[in-house]
C-alpha cells in the first residue's frame, strides 16, 4: 500500500497493512526543526512555498504517511503588506497598520493589535459577518490572512511535489471557534448564557462561512480529509449541555456538507472530552483527533475504542508532553507498543500524537515513531 492508501482505509474503518503514521506537528517544533534550512519562522508562516517546503521536510524526516496544511491562503505578494520587517534580539517582527507580529522560533506567531478587535455582544450585528471568510483564527490575535484570489496555491505545490503517494489533509476552524475569537474567550463563555440567541446568530453566519471555506478546500484540491479544528469544545470550557447547544447543530452542517462531496471529515478537540464522546459521534463526523490521556486529559484508548469505535476513526493518542517530550525511551516504547495493540483490535485506527508535538520533543524521540510502527504496527 502506498501511504495515501494506508491512510484512506483506516478513515474508511477498514484495517490497512500496518497502522499509518501521522502527527500534527506545532508551529514551534516545525520552526525548532528548520532551523537548519532557509526558511525562517516569518517565511514559514507567510509564504504559500516556503510553508509547503516546511511541511514535506518534516514529513520526510519522521517518515509520516500523510500531511496535515492546517494554513493555507497565503498572499504571494505578502511582504507588500508589511509596513516594516526588522529583527529584534534575533527575532523577526513585521510591523502592519493595525497590528505587529512577532515571529518567535517555539510557538505560534504573536499578534499584538493597536486595538481591540473583538466585538461586542449586545451591539454587534450579525450580518455583518461576511459569508466568504478571508481569515483562520489560529490563536488568541494569531491569524492568517487568506487571499481569496488564489487560496489554495500551497495545495498546488504540494500536489506537484508529491503526486498520490501521501494523504493531504486541509483544515478549517469550527464556527464555535470563529465566535470565541470574535468576541473573546471569557466574553463568549459568558454570552452563551446571558444572550444565547444572539450567539446563535453569529453561530449561524460562521457557520456559512465554515462551510464555504471546507466547499472550496474539497471541491478544488484533491484532498483525502478535511480536519474541523474546535479546540475549546471540551469539558474544560464548556457543559455537555452547552456542547449541544452551540457546537453541536453547527459542527454537524459542516460535517453533513464534506461528506456529501465524497471526503473524509474529523474533528479536533484538546483536553477532556470523556464525556462527550457519543454526542461527539453524534455530528456525523468521522473521525476524531486528540483524544488526550491522562493526565492532559481524560480518555483512554481502550474505553474510546468501545464506545465509538464502530462509529468512527480514532486519530491519537500519545501524550506529547509527559511521553514524547519528557519520555525516556523505555517509557516511550512501551506506550507506543500498547496503544499500537489496543487499536490494532479495531477498524479505523491511525497512530498520532493525541495533540500536536510538542516544540521542544527530542528529534530522537519524534524518530521512534516510525520505526516502532515499522516493528510493531503491521497487521
Amino acid at each position: 500500500m502506498t501511504s495515501r492508501e494506508r491512510v484512506t482505509a483506516a478513515m474508511n474503518m477498514t484495517h490497512p497493512d500496518r497502522v499509518p503514521l501521522m502527527c500534527q506537528f506545532s508551529i514551534g517544533f516545525i520552526n525548532q526543526q528548520l532551523k537548519d534550512s532557509d526558511i525562517s519562522p516569518m517565511q514559514f508562516w507567510l509564504d504559500a512555498e516556503k510553508y509547503a517546503e516546511g511541511l514535506m521536510i518534516l514529513r520526510e524526516r519522521f517518515i509520516f504517511d500523510g500531511i496535515l496544511v492546517s494554513i493555507h491562503g497565503q498572499y504571494k505578494n505578502w511582504k507588500d503588506r508589511i509596513r516594516k520587517i526588522e529583527k529584534i534580539d534575533g527575532i523577526e517582527v513585521a510591523t502592519y497598520d493595525d497590528r505587529k507580529e512577532i515571529y518567535v522560533d517555539d510557538d505560534l506567531p504573536i499578534g499584538k493589535f493597536y486595538k481591540s478587535n473583538k466585538k461586542d455582544i449586545e451591539s454587534l450585528d450579525p450580518n455583518e459577518i461576511p459569508e466568504m471568510l478571508d481569515y483562520i483564527p489560529a490563536s488568541k490575535d494569531c491569524y492568517l490572512f487568506i487571499d481569496n484570489n488564489d487560496p489554495y496555491r500551497v495545495f498546488r505545490i504540494l500536489k506537484q511535489a508529491l503526486g498520490d503517494e501521501y494523504s493531504i489533509h486541509g483544515e478549517v476552524a469550527s464556527p464555535l471557534d470563529y465566535l470565541l475569537d470574535y468576541i473573546g474567550y471569557e466574553e463568549a463563555l459568558l454570552a452563551m448564557i446571558m444572550y444565547p440567541e444572539k450567539v446563535k446568530q453569529v453561530l449561524e453566519r460562521f457557520t456559512i462561512g465554515v462551510i464555504r471555506m471546507a466547499e472550496g478546500l474539497v471541491v478544488n484540491n484533491d484532498l483525502d480529509a478535511i480536519k474541523i479544528s474546535s479546540p475549546f469544545a471540551g469539558m474544560d470550557f464548556i457543559s455537555p449541555e452547552h456542547y449541544r447547544e452551540y457546537e453541536l447543530p453547527y459542527l454537524s452542517r459542516v460535517v453533513a456538507v464534506i461528506k456529501s462531496q465524497g471526503i473524509s471529515t474529523y474533528v479536533h478537540t484538546c483536553g477532556h472530552i470523556d464525556d462527550r464522546l457519543e454526542i461527539m459521534a453524534e455530528s456525523g463526523v468521522m473521525g476524531l483527533e486528540c483524544l488526550d490521556p491522562p493526565p492532559i486529559g481524560n480518555v483512554e484508548l481502550s474505553n474510546a475504542f468501545e464506545r465509538i469505535g464502530d462509529k468512527m476513526f480514532i486519530k491519537g493518542n500519545i501524550d506529547s508532553v509527559n511521553t514524547l517530550l519528557n519520555g525516556d525511551q523505555e517509557l516511550i516504547e512501551n506506550d507506543i507498543k500498547q496503544r499500537l495493540n489496543i487499536g490494532k483490535k479495531y477498524p479505523g485506527f491511525i497512530l498520532s500524537t493525541a495533540c500536536s508535538i510538542a516544540p521542544k520533543a527530542p528529534v530522537a524521540n519524534i524518530k521512534m515513531l516510525s520505526e516502532l510502527v515499522q516493528k510493531h504496527g503491521w497487521y
